[in-house]
C-alpha cells in the first residue's frame, strides 16, 4: 500500500467515524495542510459542507450552528496562525458549554521548531478553554485505526458530556497531501457508548417537595437554547410562583396562555425599585440553568440572600458568581417538571410581582408613543417578529432586549454569546444560527460589534442564508454612556465612547445586500415589513447615545415613581 492509500484510509475513517456518532455538519476554511481532510470531508456523504474563509468567523460560525442545534459541529483549519483565530470562539464555546469538535491540521514532527512555515507549536494550543486536547498520529504504513476511531468517540462524547464544551484534535500530515479518490473504504469497527436515565434521589425529591410549599418563591430560568416541555407549563401553573425569565430562556415565546401572568420579563426594570425590593424578599429561589442577564435581578439576589437558593445545572461546575447559592442539583431538570406538588390556587406575593410586571407595561406603551430612542425603537423590532430566530449582540442589545422584549405566543427563539459576553463573531454566530435552523433570523447588533465582525458577511456568499441584520448605530460604544466613567467627561469621548463617524450602506453594497437606512418609528417598521430581495437585509438605525440614556431613564425613573407609592 502506498503513502496515497494510507492518507486516504486514515482521513475516511476520520470523518466516518464522526458521522457514525451524529456529526453532520463541518465548517471549513481553505488551506493545504488540511488538504487531505477537506478532501475527505467533500466525499463524505453523512456531512454537510460550509466555508468561511476566515478562520475567527467560521468558528463563530460554527459556535452559532452548535448553539441552535445542540449538536457538535466540527471545524478544520490549516496549521499555523489559522488555528489562532479559532481562539475567541473556542473561548466563548468553553464557558457557553457549547460542544465543538475543533480539528487543526499541522505539519509533521520533524519539521516543528525548526523555522519551517506555517509551523506554530499547536500542541494545547487552546490551553484550559478546552475540555480535552489530544495530538494525534500521522497516517503511516501502519495505521492503527482503532486507535484513531477511539479517540474520536472520545471526543465526541466529551464535548457533548457536562459541561459541555469544545475539544482540540491536532492531525500532523506529511506531505504528499493528496488521496485517492477511487479507493473504496473499508469500514472499521465503531464503539457502543450505553448510557442509562437518571432521576432525581428521593433525598433531593422530598427537600424539593418541602421548599416549594413556600407561597414567598421564585423560579429563575437563566439561558435554555430549546423550547420548554408541556411539563414545564404544567409544573408553574401548579407551583404559582413567579417566574423570572431571562430573555435567553426562551420561556418569554411560544408561551402556554394559561401561564401569561407568572412570566414575568419585566423585572430588571422592576428591581430598580429599591421599596420593591425591599418588600418583597425571597424566602426560596430555584434557578435554572446560568444567572440571568439583569444586573439588578444579580444584586436583588446578593442582598436578599434566600434561605434557599437551589441551581440545577447537569455540570459539577457550581456558576455562583455571587456565592448565595445554597443547593447545586446536578440533575436534568426533567425531575423537576414531574415532581409531585399540589396545584396552589392563590398566592399574594405572586400577584404582586404580576401587578407590578403590568404597570411596566402599561407605562411602556405610553413611553413608547411619546418618546424616541433606541428602547422604543428594539420594541418596534421584537413586535414585528414571528416564526423567526432573534441573535443579539452583547452590550446594550442583550440588555434592550431585557427590558422590551414581552412575552408573547409568537414563535421568537432568541440567541447571544453570554458565555464570555463579548462583542465579536455575533455577525457569523447569526448566520451559523441561521444555517441550523433553516428559517429566517434577524440580528440586532450595535455598531462597533457589527464592525467587528463585518467580514463575517462573506458566509452569506458562501451558502444560502436568510438574514436581517439590525444595526444600531450611535456611532459608538453606547453603553459606556449608562457607566460610572460617563460621568468623568475627561478623556471619555477617546477611551470609552470610540465614534468612528462609520456608516454601513457601503458595505451593503460591497455584499450585495439590500440596504435601507432608518431614523423613525415609522421607516423601521416599513423597512421590516418590506420583502428581502437579497439573502441579507442590512436596516441601519440612527440613534444618539445622550438621548438613549436620557430615554432609557425617563422610563425606569417613572416606573420607580409609580412603585414606591404603592
Amino acid at each position: 500500500m502506498t503513502n496515497r492509500k494510507y492518507l486516504t484510509e486514515y482521513v475516511s475513517s476520520f470523518t466516518h467515524s464522526l458521522v457514525n456518532q451524529g456529526i453532520m455538519n463541518v465548517v471549513i476554511s481553505p488551506g493545504s495542510r488540511s488538504t487531505p481532510l477537506a478532501y475527505a470531508c467533500m466525499k463524505e456523504e453523512g456531512l454537510t459542507v460550509y466555508r468561511q474563509i476566515d478562520e475567527r468567523s467560521a468558528a463563530y460560525f460554527a459556535l452559532g450552528m452548535a448553539k441552535a442545534s445542540g449538536k457538535p459541529v466540527m471545524l478544520l483549519c490549516t496549521s499555523g496562525t489559522a488555528a489562532a483565530n479559532y481562539f475567541p470562539a473556542i473561548v466563548e464555546a468553553f464557558y457557553a458549554r457549547i460542544p465543538l469538535i475543533v480539528v487543526t491540521a499541522d505539519r509533521p514532527h520533524e519539521l516543528r521548531e525548526v523555522g519551517a512555515s506555517q509551523a506554530i507549536n499547536q500542541i494545547n494550543l487552546f490551553g484550559s478553554h478546552v475540555k480535552w486536547s489530544v495530538d494525534l498520529p500521522m497516517p503511516e504504513e501502519d495505521n492503527r485505526l482503532d486507535f484513531l476511531v477511539r479517540h474520536l468517540h472520545r471526543s465526541v462524547k466529551t464535548a457533548m458530556s457536562e459541561p459541555k464544551g469544545p475539544v482540540h484534535l491536532n492531525v500532523p500530515f506529511r506531505e504528499p497531501l493528496l488521496l485517492d479518490f477511487e479507493q473504496q473504504y473499508n469500514s472499521t469497527d465503531e464503539i457502543m457508548h450505553l448510557t442509562g436515565e437518571s432521576r432525581l434521589p428521593v433525598s433531593v425529591q422530598q427537600f424539593l417537595e418541602e421548599t416549594v410549599k413556600t407561597d414567598k418563591g421564585l423560579l429563575i430560568i437563566g439561558e435554555m437554547t430549546g423550547k420548554m416541555p408541556s411539563e414545564f407549563w404544567s409544573f408553574i401553573r401548579k407551583l404559582n410562583w413567579p417566574v423570572l425569565a431571562d430573555p435567553l430562556s426562551n420561556v418569554r415565546s411560544n408561551i402556554d396562555q394559561s401561564c401569561k401572568d407568572l412570566i414575568i420579563d419585566s423585572y430588571d426594570a422592576i428591581l430598580k425599585s429599591e421599596v420593591f425590593k425591599g418588600s418583597m424578599v425571597p424566602e426560596a429561589v430555584i434557578r435554572i440553568g446560568p444567572q440571568p442577564v439583569s444586573k439588578p435581578l444579580t444584586l436583588y439576589l446578593a442582598t436578599a440572600k434566600p434561605k434557599t437558593y437551589a441551581v440545577f445545572d447537569e455540570s459539577p461546575m457550581m456558576r455562583d458568581a455571587q456565592s448565595v447559592v445554597t443547593h447545586h442539583i446536578q440533575a436534568s431538570t426533567d425531575g423537576l417538571w414531574q415532581l409531585p406538588i399540589s396545584t396552589k390556587t392563590a398566592n399574594p406575593y405572586t400577584d404582586k410581582w404580576t401587578a407590578a410586571s403590568e404597570l411596566f407595561w402599561k407605562l411602556t406603551e405610553v413611553h413608547c408613543n411619546e418618546k424616541l430612542d433606541e428602547g422604543v425603537l428594539a420594541k418596534i423590532l421584537f413586535d414585528e417578529l414571528d416564526h423567526c430566530d432573534l441573535i443579539v449582540s452583547s452590550s446594550m442589545p442583550i440588555r434592550d432586549t431585557d427590558t422590551y422584549f414581552k412575552s408573547t405566543e409568537r414563535d421568537v427563539m432568541i440567541y447571544a454569546n453570554r458565555g464570555a459576553n463579548g462583542i465579536d463573531g455575533v455577525v457569523s454566530t447569526a448566520f451559523g444560527v441561521q444555517a441550523a435552523k433553516q428559517r429566517p433570523a434577524f440580528l440586532f447588533i450595535g455598531d462597533l460589534s457589527f464592525l467587528h465582525d463585518m467580514n463575517g458577511l462573506i458566509a452569506s456568499k458562501m451558502q444560502q442564508t436568510d438574514l436581517t441584520i439590525i444595526v444600531m448605530n450611535n456611532d459608538g460604544g453606547g453603553i459606556f454612556s449608562y457607566l460610572p466613567q460617563s460621568k468623568e467627561e475627561r478623556y471619555f469621548e477617546e477611551l470609552f465612547g470610540t465614534p468612528t463617524g462609520l456608516k454601513f450602506q457601503d458595505a451593503a453594497k460591497m455584499y450585495d445586500a439590500d440596504y435601507a437606512a432608518v431614523e423613525t418609528k415609522d421607516q423601521l417598521r416599513e423597512a421590516l415589513r418590506k420583502g428581502k430581495q437579497k439573502a441579507v437585509k442590512i436596516v441601519e438605525v440612527f440613534t444618539d447615545r445622550e438621548t438613549n440614556v436620557r430615554v432609557h431613564r425617563e422610563l425606569w425613573n417613572r416606573l420607580i415613581e409609580e412603585l414606591d407609592r404603592q
